[in-house]
């Protein structure tokens, strides 16, 4: 038992020299980066699932109480990357506090947030593609645009989602070559992407028909359909939108001054994204019922109800892929460099440290990650995808609020270059707000996330017991 819950020193830093990669990021890299991550899937597909099925007009509300949550977990990861600036995010701060078990545990909740959050925003992308080339009079086969099995693990009759794993595929070998150009195309996809949904924004709202809004909160009409249940249901689909924010403190590595912009980088990024996603969510419900937005294209069906709007289909199309094309290539960014630390550790093969003599990047891990990435795309439809998305990033979330609590009482002469005010009411609101929208979830989605931990701790066992770096001798 005790070995299983043996500690890290959070100030132990990275091993040789040779592991080091390249610090190219400064606070507005940083920002973009969490803006990058955070703004795609949710703003272009889940805000309008969210609306039609659960929240009505009062998905608003559901984005500002996603942003809440967010702002707690946001100030605890702060606090931990500031004082440890190393690549792996939750992970490296759960070892830090609560044992290897439980990194071992959030290590392989963060694949969930970002390899199959990664294959869920590829798999959206197919539909704005489609709604693009559906300009142009070009159609695909179905069978080749979709996924084979759904929602239920039933097959449905189609070979493979192609466009989402070749998307997928092509992002990776950017992220093969190195983070320099990943990170200044990233920082062009971001302006222009928060361009166009201000566009969305100004454009849309004067034709906005305030009547939509009303009932602002639809009556309760079952488990999780429309009421405050529903807004409350609602909040736990949007938070899909959010988790991109805790992406810059994954490359506190690659940054110039981490202490000081880390904490800058990731509340800049919550507060701008959640600005636009309230006023892209009021524009959609008062351009149309909210009833007829769970579409794979929400925006586009939002606009498209308005021939005055025509103009902006095509603009609208064009902005939701290169947003979810920039969301995918940040989550390929991420999930490579966690596996990295995990190798580094002993948790996982050291195949996953080697690094590129050339490019600096961690080339071998990223094609696996990539690869994976793109088969869960192709074979998987979005919702499961999306909501084992969810259930991971809260639990690692809350994780972190509940290791800052730790550290403070175990450890409080480490040095804090950013010390949370408040922190025992802010971590406790951090983690009860998390478990809140953990408790939304359906059954079905727990068996799922049930059947993920157990593959993952037969890893454990087999595997990153017997060669994790702390059990080896000095």
């Amino acid at each position: 038992m005790k070995q299983l819950f043996a500690t890290k020193d959070p100030m132990a830093t990275a091993a040789a020299g040779e592991l080091q990669l390249h610090r190219t990021l400064g606070p507005w890299g940083l920002t973009a980066l969490g803006i990058g991550a955070v703004i795609g899937g949710g703003i272009f597909v889940i805000t309008g699932q969210a609306a039609a099925e659960h929240a009505g007009p009062a998905i608003v509300l559901s984005f500002v109480l996603a942003a809440v949550c967010c702002a707690f977990c946001a100030m605890a990861y702060a606090e931990f990357a500031a004082m440890v600036p190393l690549s792996g995010s939750a992970y490296s701060y759960t070892y830090a506090t609560l044992g290897e078990l439980a990194a071992w545990f959030i290590g392989w909740m963060l694949v969930l947030e970002y390899g199959v959050s990664a294959s869920a925003v590829a798999v959206s992308w197919t539909g704005y593609f489609l709604s693009l080339l559906d300009h142009f009079g070009l159609h695909l086969p179905a069978a080749l645009v979709n996924a084979p099995l759904d929602a239920k693990l039933h097959p449905t009759g189609a070979i493979a989602n192609l466009p989402a794993a070749a998307i997928v595929l092509l992002l990776t070998w950017l992220c093969y070559v190195g983070i320099r150009k990943s990170s200044a195309m990233n920082m062009a996809m971001v302006a222009l992407k928060t361009g166009l949904i201000l566009l969305v924004i100004f454009a849309g709202w004067k034709y906005v028909n305030p009547d939509n809004w009303h009932p602002f909160i639809p009556a309760n009409a079952g488990p999780g359909k429309y009421g405050w249940e529903g807004v409350l249901r609602g909040a736990s689909m949007v938070f899909f939108a959010y988790i991109g924010f805790e992406a810059v403190s994954v490359a506190a590595q690659e940054s110039h001054k981490p202490q000081r912009d880390l904490p800058i980088g990731m509340m800049l990024s919550l507060v701008i994204c959640t600005v636009l996603y309230i006023a892209m969510a009021a524009v959609m419900t008062g351009l149309v019922p909210f009833a007829q937005l769970g579409t794979d294209e929400p925006v586009v069906t939002a606009v498209a109800a308005h021939p005055q709007l025509a103009w902006l289909r095509m603009v609208v199309e064009i902005g939701a892929l290169i947003g979810l094309s920039s969301v995918v290539l940040v989550m390929i960014i991420g999930q490579p460099r966690i596996f990295m630390i995990m190798a580094r550790d002993g948790l996982l093969p050291p195949v996953f440290t080697r690094i590129h003599p050339v490019y600096r990047t961690p080339h071998i891990n990223t094609v696996i990650t990539g690869i994976g990435i793109a088969v869960l795309a192709a074979l998987f439809p979005l919702d499961i995808l999306g909501e084992l998305t969810s259930m991971g990033t809260l639990i690692a979330f809350a994780a972190v609020c509940a290791g800052v609590l730790i550290l403070r009482r175990t450890r409080p002469e480490l040095p804090r270059p950013f010390r949370m005010p408040l922190v025992w009411p802010i971590c406790v609101a951090g983690i009860l707000s998390c478990m809140a929208l953990l408790s939304t979830m359906t059954t079905h989605n727990w068996m799922l996330m049930l059947a993920w931990t157990a593959f993952g701790f037969l890893i454990y066992g087999f595997y990153g017991y017997r060669h994790s770096r702390l059990r080896q001798p000095h």
